[in-house]
């Protein structure tokens, strides 16, 4: 993890809070990669409040002072209103979905804050708080498929039928659960690499073919090599 960046649980349940960079930090134009992990996130820069949507590949952005809470998979769309295919690797200002003063007056109240991470994990917050609670049938979608089980197989645990569960995964995630199943996959397999894994054994491990169908999925996602994610 770089020394730019740090992350903590947040009070919302399912949800992670992080920062990049210090006030005032302009990054000096430089990018940082963000890979898919199945998240939408709430973002806050100075002026400025955005959703990032759930990502099929991974997407370059500038360095410099950000705050976000990441939701993860499924939580989100109830929480803005906005189902999450509609925001599928994009970047939206929340003004764009929100229209009205009331938008604005967030940004600014999160803009003036001494701690503005604290800021926007309250927002969210109190859209939890007005928001209808996720659905356990999607938590259980997200488990079965972070545990490595196959499509079929999680549709039959929560009895669903292919069209239906394809159906509820894209409102609630932003994919169908192939796309998410994949992307879920390639994360456990991030983690097992990091944590010093044997490539080949990470590939068993995580759920894929063999070593050749990890690498080909980590670059065609990632847009790099799993070596060069892990020297990252």
């Amino acid at each position: 993890m770089s020394p730019e960046y740090e992350e903590r649980t947040s009070r919302l349940p399912g949800a992670i809070v992080w920062v990049q960079g210090a006030s005032g930090c302009t990054g000096g134009g430089e990018t940082t990669t963000v890979l898919p992990d199945g998240c939408i996130d709430l973002l806050w820069t100075a002026g400025r409040l955005l959703v990032s949507g759930p990502d099929t590949s991974a997407y370059s952005t500038h360095r410099g002072f950000w705050v976000g809470v990441r939701f993860s998979p499924g939580i989100a769309p109830a929480l803005l209103g906005i189902p999450a295919h509609e925001l599928r690797d994009q970047r939206v200002d929340l003004a764009d979905l929100w229209p009205g003063a009331g938008t604005r007056r967030l940004t600014e109240r999160v803009d003036a804050a001494a701690d503005p991470a604290a800021a926007l994990e309250d927002l969210a917050l109190r859209l939890a708080a007005d928001a209808e609670p996720v659905d356990p049938l999607l938590r259980a979608v997200v488990a079965s498929l972070e545990a490595g089980r196959s499509v079929t197989a999680t549709a039959d645990s929560v009895g669903l039928g292919a069209r239906q569960l394809h159906r509820r995964s894209l409102a609630a995630f932003g994919y169908g659960p192939k796309t998410l199943a994949r992307v879920l996959r390639m994360q456990r397999a991030l983690r097992l690499a990091r944590a010093g894994v044997p490539f080949a054994e990470t590939a068993t491990l995580a759920g894929f073919a063999d070593q050749a169908h990890l690498a080909r999925d980590v670059r065609e996602m990632a847009g790099s090599s799993l070596s060069e994610l892990v020297e990252r």
